[in-house]
Order: structure tokens, then C-alpha cells, then sequence
């Protein structure tokens, strides 16, 4: 009897034990599946909401909204520059033509000038595609229907009343060119019959130009054959 006490005394609390350790160990691994679907709930729950997304669409549509006339207008301004370098070669191609000889007087269809308006080059008509010299920068041929080509009109003015025939040639003369699109041509569009006191076209705020006006407006001195061109001005002088 003595020794089944002693040992139910020195049982229990290993009983006792054994029931935490089991308790303890058993505890661990619910705690740890537990912790890891919270923190896996959270990480789901992150992110952008609908009311944010829609905020943020609204910010950039205001941005494009206000940002766009200046694009917009930027490339108008880079395609009127482009325009206007080209017109000014087509104008600086017409002029050495015009010096070295390779376009003539009295043939048709060749663009030489057209008398001028007397005693004012800027007053003078706007031409007809006949009397323009057209400028091909496609490689496709001079069209009306073409946004690249240019027709070049000529003006010369001379004084001198000896000048007879339409040949300035020999004399010398006071050279106005005006360089239009080929595009102003094409049957749909009037040109400015005052071109003088229209407002001339700018590479700012012209947008994508003026069907109506010459892209490039200049005038120069073409001299008499053989002559310099100080000696032809100065025969007009007198």
C-alpha cells in the first residue's frame, strides 16, 4: 500500500508535465498557420482602390487636356519652318536660274518673270500657274495636288522705256519673287489679290499656313548679261 502511494505520489506530476509539454507543442504549429493567414489576408488586401484608379484618371486627363494646344501648336510651327526653308531654296533655285540664263525669255511655260507694276514691285498680280516656274521636291512631278512642290512667280521692273518685248535681259532689272505651294493651285482656292498689304506668313502663329499668300516673299537685282550688278543698278539710277 505504502509503496503504491509512493508511487502514484511521484506519478502525477509527471503526468502533470507531460500534458503541458504535449500542450505547449501542440499550440506551436496553430499559432504559426494562423499568423501566416492574417499576414497572407493583409498582403491581399494592399493596393490601389476604385475611387484612387479613378482619381488618378482624372489628374492625367487634365494634364493631356492642357497640354495638348501646346503640342498642337508646336507641330504646326515645326511644319510651317520646314515650308518656309523650303520655299527659300525654291526661291534661291529661281534666282540662279534667272543669272545664269537657264530660263529665257519669250518661251512659254518656262516661268520667266512678268513685268512688274510700275514704279511699285510689290503692287504687282498675283500669276497663273502658266506663268509661275514650278519647283519639283517630291521627284514626282509638279502637281496642284501636291503638299511638297512650290510654284515660283517672278516680277522684274525696269524704268528704262528702250526695254521693249518683255526682255529685260540686256538691261538689267529689279527681280520681286513670291514662292507659293503648289496645293494653291488646285482649283479650291483664291489667292490674295492684294498680297502687299495682306499680312505676311511667320513661322509663329501661322499654324499650318495660308493657301492664300506666298509661304516666302523677296526681292533681289538680276544684271544685265556680262554685267556686274553694281553697273546695272546704276544704269536704272539714271
Amino acid at each position: 500500500m505504502n509503496k503504491l502511494l509512493k508511487d502514484n505520489s511521484y506519478s502525477q506530476p509527471l503526468l502533470f508535465e507531460g500534458a503541458k509539454t504535449e500542450t505547449g507543442f501542440s499550440s506551436q504549429p496553430t499559432e504559426s498557420k494562423s499568423g501566416s493567414c492574417a499576414q497572407k489576408v493583409k498582403q491581399q488586401d494592399s493596393g490601389y482602390t476604385i475611387i484612387e484608379s479613378l482619381v488618378a484618371m482624372i489628374v492625367v486627363s487634365v494634364l493631356m487636356i492642357a497640354i495638348a494646344p501646346v503640342m498642337a501648336f508646336s507641330v504646326a510651327t515645326r511644319v510651317q519652318a520646314r515650308r518656309m526653308e523650303l520655299a527659300t531654296q525654291a526661291a534661291t533655285a529661281y534666282i540662279n536660274a534667272l543669272r545664269t540664263g537657264a530660263i529665257k525669255p519669250g518661251v512659254a511655260g518656262s516661268g520667266f518673270p512678268i513685268q512688274g507694276a510700275a514704279g511699285d514691285l510689290a503692287a504687282t498680280r498675283v500669276p497663273t500657274v502658266g506663268e509661275t516656274y514650278c519647283v519639283d521636291m517630291d521627284g514626282g512631278g509638279c502637281s496642284p495636288s501636291s503638299n511638297k512642290d512650290f510654284y515660283v512667280q517672278g516680277a522684274w521692273l525696269n524704268p528704262d522705256t528702250s526695254i521693249t518685248g518683255g526682255d529685260p535681259t540686256s538691261k538689267g532689272y529689279q527681280l520681286l519673287v513670291r514662292v507659293y505651294r503648289a496645293d494653291s493651285f488646285d482649283g479650291t482656292v483664291t489667292l490674295n489679290p492684294t498680297p502687299k498689304t495682306a499680312k505676311k506668313q511667320s513661322v509663329v502663329g501661322s499654324g499650318l499656313g495660308d493657301r492664300t499668300m506666298p509661304v516666302v516673299e523677296m526681292s533681289t537685282e538680276i544684271p544685265a548679261t556680262g554685267n556686274p550688278s553694281y553697273k546695272s543698278i546704276l544704269e536704272r539710277l539714271k
